[in-house]
């Protein structure tokens, strides 16, 4: 199960960074390759879907990470480092 989620991940990750590269800083992104569609309203189209993708898919690996986080320490393979106990040593005057 902890392999499949973590495919998941991984393959959200990929999407989310090419989602990423898709976009353009000033709000072209994508849109702007479509000329002619900019005059029947596809850059608005495209800009919310690009938008909708991109919190979707961060939204997605965040939840996955925090699931596969309560799996982990539910499973008790996260294990609590055992303190080591300081002992203070007191000079002896001889």
């Amino acid at each position: 199960m902890t392999q499949l989620i973590t495919i998941l991940i991984i393959l959200a990750s990929v999407l989310l960074v090419l989602v990423v590269l898709m976009q353009n800083p000033k709000g072209g992104g994508l849109s702007s390759d479509f000329g002619a569609a900019q005059q029947i309203g596809g850059v608005k189209q495209t800009n919310d879907f690009i938008e909708k993708a991109t919190w979707s898919l961060a939204g997605f690996i965040a939840v996955m990470s925090i699931v596969m986080t309560l799996m982990y320490s539910s499973a008790g393979i996260i294990e609590e480092i055992p303190q080591q106990e300081q002992t203070e040593e007191v000079p002896t005057e001889e």
